[in-house]
């Protein structure tokens, strides 16, 4: 029997043809599937343009809040960050901001159809925060890279409005500076009772010292300025810092010095990626110093 004759028999018979058919089609089924899912990562990767934003970046508030009331304003996904201050009153304030879910929206911008995909990591944490990693992932056809600047110029200038004229206040979480609070209308200095011509002379002194910056980089001085305010509790030192910082346009950073866990290294990094144009308030300095009578008595005792 020759080759021929083998082959047409084979075809003859009904259960070698029904099974050679489900062969040939899972075979063209999983090429075809192949070629899309190569096609797909090729378009992608071609005629599309992709900006990821990490929830550790700056921008990241600012882009949720820009894409509720500037972009996907119709959505009807969304979540909520509830703010509550209560006054020693006893008088409490709640702010709701809506921003978007935990999900995929759509919107129209500039001509362009912006897919946007928040998506969170239940598994994964952010250490300073304590809370899930987040990103959210911005999509366009096209090789349109400048739609995602305008965006996010948008979004900072959004952000800035809400601020300005107004003192806002950082914290330290961890190796870095977080925004405490909402930002504060400025205090008047003259609100602050001090001693005849003290602010004054410190006003005049700090605008001196903001104004000849390049003397210091001349000299390779390190280019700040310290003051110590001293008195007893309640005499008003936070309070006229908080009242310089809104008369200059200022930021305050406030660091406790007696914070548990605040080591030299930790110290150095925070003054060293403080926010620019802003005061670092140095709080209960006295805890940071030990006196010769307490090293001695402690070495005194067996």
């Amino acid at each position: 029997m020759g080759l021929q004759d083998i082959i047409t028999s084979l075809s003859d018979n009904p259960y070698f043809g029904a099974g050679f058919g489900l062969f040939g089609l899972g075979a063209a089924t999983a090429v075809l599937r192949k070629g899309l899912m190569i096609g797909s990562l090729l378009f992608r990767r071609h005629y599309t343009t992709t900006l990821e934003v990490p929830c550790r970046d700056k921008s990241y508030q600012w882009v949720l809040t820009w894409i509720t009331e500037k972009g996907a304003q119709n959505t009807q996904h969304l979540g909520v960050e509830t703010k509550f201050t209560q006054i020693e009153t006893g008088k409490a304030v709640t702010n709701h901001e809506f921003i978007p879910s935990v999900g995929e929206h759509f919107f129209w911008y500039r001509g362009s159809w912006i897919k946007v995909e928040r998506n969170r990591e239940e598994k994964t944490m952010d250490l300073h925060s304590g809370t899930p990693w987040e990103t959210v992932k911005f999509s366009t056809l096209g090789r349109k890279r400048h739609i995602f600047h305008s965006m996010l110029e948008e979004a900072r200038e959004l952000a800035l409005q809400k601020t300005v004229g107004k003192t806002i206040m950082y914290t330290a979480m961890g190796s870095e500076w977080r925004v405490f609070g909402n930002p504060r209308k400025p205090r008047p200095l003259p609100s602050v009772v001090l001693d005849s011509g003290v602010a004054n002379t410190i006003v005049s002194d700090i605008k001196e010292f903001m104004d000849n910056s390049q003397w210091y980089i001349d000299r390779g001085v390190p280019y700040r300025r310290g003051y110590l305010l001293h008195g007893p509790p309640g005499c008003g030192k936070s309070s006229f810092i908080t009242a310089l910082a809104g008369h200059l346009q200022l930021a305050v950073c406030v660091l406790n010095l007696s914070e548990r866990g605040l080591t030299d290294d930790r110290l150095n990094h925070l003054l060293a990626v403080a926010p620019e144009n802003s005061i670092i308030l140095l709080e209960d300095v006295d805890s940071a110093f030990v006196s010769r009578e307490d090293t001695e008595r402690g070495k005194a005792v067996p």
